[in-house]
């Protein structure tokens, strides 16, 4: 349980492979679709955002598992994880289906209000009408992720983003543009890309648990459709991780809003930078991710004097890589940017808010990092509070600075260090207090 470097890294990298990868897909979809127009590439954000925002609920749950799984797996209580994996399984299904039912008849109705463009808003109908019925196999995946990074074996998640990036490649290209004796569906076509690439996925991890998994030693010979101890267990935990993942990207869906009421154009760039920032975000969310579990497998060990200690190996290799990255992008911004579009009044209207999304990093990963940690230890009810309070700073600066000042966008996503220091500094405060090891998961 001693974890120098080299194993963090070894847990982390799978992860960051894992999102990696899902950030080609991404990328793929919005090069394509920024290949259609314009409309549709700011539409994609915004059904994207939408369909993310709620597709955390269900990641928030999965987190709350993946906490007190690692707390068992610390604790070398292994038969107690899969049972928690069924219940969590069995609640997410159940989930999809309300969700798709609620999203068919209420999205409409919530979109047409806050979307001011017409043709905006009928292309994110076409994108989410398919899309929402990949709730089934992404919850799905929700489990099967909070497993194998729970019990610190992450290296099949690579293997399962790879196959998702493959399969929706070759799909979004000949369903996007109608290749191949296959229909032209645009934007919609991207959606079911989507859907189809999820599905293979969770059939993928299906398989990959009943053959390569001691199925008899981690529980899951143990096979329980429903346990309302264990899932108010779960509840106790997931419930304010749900939230804090729901409301973070709520915000993320205002700001995005706030964009597209300064015209499509800011719409458009908001849309090519929330993807490229994804690439330095993504090594911080990884490295998050391994904080989380490494947490609660130390202190499931009684070694949470190690936690502190870990965190801060965590964050210099976060930076140590980041860095990097950043000024690779820093270097190349016309590379990067022309992945996203080949449109020259796009790429020079994103160049000034690119620089400013760079800058981000630098107070984003402590931050990240700690709140990682706050969570791993149990206390996912101080981790939603510290993380309301961050984004209450962020949306007043958003909204002063987006809608009060109308100001351009690279001043606006500027406003990204706002949510990154307070909750660096919320987060440190709490971690230096001597009692919040002592959770009981």
């Amino acid at each position: 349980m001693k974890y120098n470097y080299k194993r963090i890294w070894s847990i982390s990298f799978p992860i960051l492979a894992g999102l990696l990868i899902q950030q080609i897909i991404g990328m793929t979809d919005t090069a394509f679709l920024g290949r259609v127009g314009e409309i549709e590439l700011g539409a994609s954000a915004l059904a994207g955002v939408f369909y993310i925002m709620i597709y955390m609920l269900g990641q928030g749950f999965g987190i709350g598992v993946q906490i007190i799984a690692a707390r068992r797996n610390g604790e070398a209580r292994f038969e107690k994880i899969g049972p928690l994996i069924y219940q969590g399984i069995s609640f997410l299904t159940a989930a999809a289906a309300a969700v798709i039912i609620f999203s068919s008849f209420f999205s409409p109705l919530i979109l047409q209000n806050v979307i001011s463009s017409p043709a905006v808003y009928d292309k994110v109908r076409d994108y989410l009408d398919i899309r929402i019925y990949g709730f089934v196999f992404a919850f799905l995946m929700v489990m099967f992720r909070a497993y194998f990074v729970a019990i610190t074996q992450t290296r099949i998640l690579t293997w399962c983003a790879l196959l998702m990036l493959a399969v929706n490649t070759l799909l979004d290209y000949l369903l996007i543009f109608g290749k191949f004796g296959f229909p032209k569906m645009g934007i919609a076509g991207a959606a079911l890309a989507s859907v189809a690439a999820e599905a293979a996925a969770a059939v993928f991890f299906v398989f990959y648990l009943i053959f390569k998994t001691d199925l008899k030693k981690y529980g899951f010979n143990n096979f329980v459709v429903y346990d309302k101890l264990l899932l108010a267990e779960i509840f106790g935990l997931s419930i304010w991780t749900m939230l804090q993942y729901f409301i973070s990207l709520a915000t993320w869906f205002l700001f995005l809003l706030a964009m597209e009421h300064l015209g499509e154009t800011p719409l458009a760039v908001s849309n090519i930078l929330r993807s490229v920032s994804s690439l330095p975000f993504m090594i911080a969310a990884a490295l998050g991710s391994a904080a989380n579990t490494i947490t609660g497998n130390l202190i499931g060990s009684g070694l949470d004097r190690q936690v502190m200690k870990t965190a801060k190996k965590i964050i210099k290799l976060g930076y140590f890589i980041g860095i990097g990255a950043e000024l690779l992008m820093a270097l190349f911004p016309i590379l990067f940017l022309r992945i996203y579009t080949d449109d020259a009044v796009l790429i020079n209207a994103s160049l000034p808010p690119y620089y400013a999304m760079l800058t981000t990093y630098l107070t984003l990963v402590p931050g990240m990092i700690w709140l990682s940690t706050v969570s791993g230890s149990g206390d996912t009810k101080q981790a939603l509070l510290m993380e309301i309070a961050a984004l209450s700073v962020y949306m007043l600066n958003v909204w002063y600075v987006a809608v009060f000042l109308k100001a351009d966008v690279a001043i606006c996503w500027t406003c990204e260090h706002s949510y990154n220091i307070v909750i660096m500094l919320l987060t440190y405060f709490y971690l230096r207090r001597n009692n919040w090891c002592c959770k009981i998961v």
